[in-house]
Formats: structure tokens, C-alpha cells, sequence
């Protein structure tokens, strides 16, 4: 019961926190709800027997990519996210249908495991320890891992291209409109 108790906790921050980031003003704020949010699937992973993947959660994701996310974003000066509705208008109607999709499959889907009593076979011996999830990553998805790395690293030096761009146009366009 008492496991039951902690996961319903855990997941209950997990949303709290994802709501949290959804509708922060804030850009530090939003990041920050994202850090808490991936503390929160760090304590899940514990909870379903995987340390690794939850030190890994913690250390790579809340520690290294959040950090280099609160650089960008304070380098940026991004502190408040724009609400003009501009080109992004179109999009919250579609993520609102696409969200109750995806509500309404979980939902199906946990009725349909809950009526059949689909129960989860444990996982074999060695599965998820760090040897074996070296291996994996390093031999069979390192290519995979290459990429998504180097089109990490090329979005944030495009965005931060962008914005320098940005202000050097609209600080020459106030320079000639003064003179």
C-alpha cells in the first residue's frame, strides 16, 4: 500500500510539474518546473527497479542539460515568453485535440490491461545494470547517439545565432531611426 501511496505522490509532482512548465510566464521558471519534473521520473525509475537509468535521469538530464538550458536561456534573455499569438496560434488547438488522443489511448489501454489481467514479467538478470547499458548505447545505438548530439548542439547554436542577429538588426534599425 505503501508503494502504491508514493507512486500516486510521485506522479501526482510529475504532472503537477508538467502543468507547471506548460503555462509558466517565466522562461527560468519553465525550466526550472522541468528540472522538478525529471526529478520526479527519476524517483518513478527507482520505484520500477532501475537505478541506473534514475542516477542517470538526474545527473545527465536535471543536471547537465538543464544547466546548459538556464545558460541559453539567461544568455538569451528570454525571461518571458511571448504571447502574441502570431504563427503559433494554430498550434494550441491541435496539441488540445492531440492531447485528448492521447488521454483517450491511455485510457483505453489501461481499461483493456486492467480486463485482461496482463501482469509484467520481471526483467532478465543483468538487465539495466551499467555494463549492459554501456554496451547497448556505445555498440548497437551509437550512431543514433552521435546525431542527436550534434543536432542538440546545432539548435542551440542556431537559436543563439538567431537572437544575436536579432538584436544587432533592431539595434542598427533604432541607431538610424535616431539620426
Amino acid at each position: 500500500m505503501a508503494f502504491m501511496t508514493l507512486f500516486i505522490i510521485t506522479g501526482a509532482v510529475a504532472v503537477a510539474a508538467a502543468l507547471g512548465l506548460l503555462f509558466a510566464r517565466n522562461a527560468v521558471y519553465a525550466a526550472l518546473f522541468l528540472v522538478l519534473n525529471m526529478f520526479a521520473l527519476a524517483v518513478l525509475y527507482l520505484m520500477l527497479g532501475a537505478p541506473f537509468i534514475a542516477m542517470v535521469q538526474i545527473t545527465v538530464y536535471a543536471g547537465a542539460i538543464m544547466v546548459l538550458f538556464l545558460f541559453v536561456i539567461m544568455l538569451l534573455g528570454a525571461e518571458q515568453l511571448k504571447e502574441d499569438g502570431g504563427p503559433i496560434a494554430w498550434q494550441r488547438p491541435l496539441a488540445l485535440v492531440l492531447g485528448v488522443a492521447l488521454l483517450l489511448e491511455v485510457t483505453y489501454f489501461v481499461f483493456a490491461a486492467l480486463g485482461t489481467g496482463v501482469r509484467l514479467l520481471p526483467p532478465p538478470e543483468g538487465f539495466g545494470d551499467p555494463h549492459a547499458v554501456g554496451l547497448t548505447l556505445f555498440q548497437q545505438y551509437l550512431l543514433p547517439f552521435e546525431v542527436t548530439s550534434v543536432l542538440l548542439l546545432v539548435a542551440m547554436v542556431g537559436a543563439i545565432v538567431l537572437v544575436k542577429n536579432g538584436r544587432a538588426r533592431a539595434a542598427s534599425s533604432s541607431e538610424a531611426g535616431e539620426q
